[in-house]
């Protein structure tokens, strides 16, 4: 049995979508898992979409996610070029391999004649097929006019490893455009020379080409090459799962993820089980869990919805999985601006408590900036706490006053502390979720924070001493 190679091949038109990873990552997994080879081909024909810069953003993205590829345009292999805009002349030797056979043609009409058929197919209410218009007598192609497959309409049956057995009717099959009066080929045409030329074993793309395989199925056919094994991804549907995730409903390009502070083992867990699983109620992945239990057969039909809560959740989990080493080397970019010249060892101690209440490192900041200055206090989110509103403000006070008073003599440690805490919840009559959330309040104005033992004991008797009356003094 020939050896799995799989391949990516995405055009520099833009970032790289979530979708567009999940294709990736699925061919890698596949190719892992075989202990065969992943490739990175570039599919850059269509020079008017091509945006500058794409094709190393692609090249990053892949790399940040640990997608690494055997062969590829910066990565020498014995299928080059990786760049299909390199390969113009194998596009045209076979090219002419059709012609030689009479399954191809030189396209003579302009684009205002191919118009009015269209607009005749309309008039008469059948669907427009450029079949239908094929020239007896085309001229001699000379490059300057476009190629087109002269196609041989019949029905298919075939296998896709996702969707299953599918079947088609001749009436889908047309003559499409090998090559463009450009030079350039298209994707109908170049990709199925290139991965039979770098024998790719499978091929695997997204559903929005499934009505194109029956076209492709009789090109392989005219070129007398073996199809490669096909398996056709369902759409990442939008949160409501009404309709294909776009940019319109928050996909966003994969490095602008980690920018925002996901890892990407998240990244590359949540994007494979969106419709994948493994058959059991496990939810994450790690990367080696991933290679060994992948398969196509566990893909599933219908399109898979994009959770940003879930996502969400799946990175605290990955980041509480971290060891704080590994959390300390991912968070450089991520401390705020006034932990600056903070003591090492006292950054170490605020990063490791506020390791299990992070969600994404980009909640550092508002996790630990009070650690480092003296935060302003803010009474309305005292007033707009449910519990908190219902008491005034003089009861506020008397409760961080006897706060202040009770934590005068702690020794501040996290265990004595949470013991004074809780006689004072006797002493108040108080319930945790006032009392306790008072005093977080007071000692860091910030939304959420880490559990309140240990905050206090990281800044010390005289910061959470020296807050509780300041909260106490602006309340007066």
């Amino acid at each position: 049995m020939a050896k799995v190679r799989t391949r990516f091949a995405p055009s520099p038109t833009g970032y790289l979508h979530v979708g567009g990873i999940r294709t990736a990552l699925f061919a890698w997994l596949l190719a892992r898992q075989g202990e065969g080879q992943f490739i990175l081909r570039l599919e850059d024909t269509d020079k008017d979409r091509e945006v500058e810069g794409s094709a190393e953003h692609l090249i990053q993205s892949l790399r940040s996610l640990g997608i690494d590829y055997d062969e590829g345009p910066d990565i020498n292999g014995p299928f080059g070029p990786y760049r299909q805009s390199d390969r113009l002349g194998i596009y045209k030797e076979w090219a002419q391999k059709l012609i030689d056979a009479g399954r191809a043609y030189a396209d003579p009409y302009t684009s205002e004649q191919v118009q009015q058929f269209r607009e005749q197919a309309q008039a008469e209410k059948r669907p427009f097929l450029y079949r239908d218009q094929r020239p007896e007598n085309p001229p001699a192609w000379d490059g300057t006019t476009p190629l087109r497959f002269k196609s041989d309409p019949k029905s298919y049956e075939w296998h896709d490893e996702v969707m299953g057995d599918l079947h088609s009717g001749p009436e889908v099959i047309d003559d499409f455009i090998l090559i463009k009066s450009d030079g350039y080929p298209t994707y109908n045409f170049a990709h199925i020379v290139d991965d039979h030329l770098m024998e790719i074993t499978h091929v695997i793309r997204g559903q929005e080409f499934l009505s194109s395989l029956p076209n492709y199925l009789n090109l392989y056919e005219a070129l007398q090459i073996e199809r490669p094994i096909l398996a056709t991804m369902p759409h990442i549907m939008n949160e409501q799962g009404n309709k294909k995730l776009s940019k319109r409903d928050g996909a966003k390009d994969v490095l602008d993820y980690e920018k925002d502070g996901y890892l990407p083992e998240t990244l590359v867990s949540f994007i494979a089980t969106l419709g994948w699983n493994d058959g059991t109620e496990q939810e994450i992945f790690t990367r080696d869990e991933l290679i060994a239990k992948f398969s196509l057969d566990r893909v599933q039909h219908s399109g898979a919805r994009f959770d940003q809560k879930r996502l969400l959740w799946m990175n605290g989990q990955f980041i509480r999985q971290l060891s704080l080493d590994d959390l300390w080397d991912r968070v450089v970019e991520f401390w705020p601006d006034v932990a600056n010249g903070a003591d090492h060892e006292y950054k170490h101690r605020v990063l490791a408590l506020a390791q299990d209440r992070l969600k994404t490192l980009h909640d550092l900041p508002t996790l630990t900036s009070y650690f480092f200055a003296e935060p302003l206090p803010d009474w309305q989110m005292v007033d707009s706490n449910k519990q908190l509103s219902k008491l005034d403000r003089s009861r506020h006070i008397e409760l961080l006053t006897a706060a202040t008073k009770a934590l005068e003599s702690s020794d501040f440690r996290a265990e004595s502390l949470q013991q004074t805490l809780n006689d004072l919840l006797e002493q108040t009559g108080e319930k945790p979720g006032i009392l306790f959330s008072l005093i977080r309040f007071a000692i860091t104005w910030a939304p959420f924070s880490p559990a309140l033992p240990e905050t206090m004991e990281v800044l010390g008797r005289e910061h959470t001493l020296g807050r509780l009356q300041s909260a106490v003094d602006s309340a007066r």
